[in-house]
């Protein structure tokens, strides 16, 4: 009975983790997102991605990268370039569906 309800409870963890880890990013947030992505993003990586003080922001040039070595960029930053933390201001499901806008596998809102 013991293993029972440790089943139990680890099944409930697990399931109120994936609620949170992979709850769905509400439209309102998605267009705050999206925003920071073309001007905040953009004002380094340029309006069209294509670079400029920052890399080109090209989904075939971020290929070259895992997924989250791209949001560990994105949260953590670059130390001793212009690349700032983002970790203050978006959380890591935010980041990754971030990284999928980037690389072309979501749609935008």
């Amino acid at each position: 009975m013991r293993n029972d309800a440790l089943i139990v409870v680890l099944a409930l963890c697990l399931s109120a983790f994936s609620t949170v880890l992979f709850a769905d990013i509400r439209s309102e947030r998605q267009t705050e997102l999206l925003y920071l992505l073309d001007h905040d993003c953009g004002s380094c990586h340029g309006m069209t991605r294509k670079g400029g003080l920052g890399s080109p922001l090209l989904p075939s040039l971020l290929a070259e990268r895992s997924d989250d070595a791209l949001a560990s960029i994105i949260l953590d930053g670059i130390p001793g370039t212009p690349m700032p933390p983002w970790r203050p201001l978006i959380n890591v499901e935010e980041t990754r569906w971030l990284v999928r806008i980037l690389r072309n596998k979501e749609e935008k809102p």
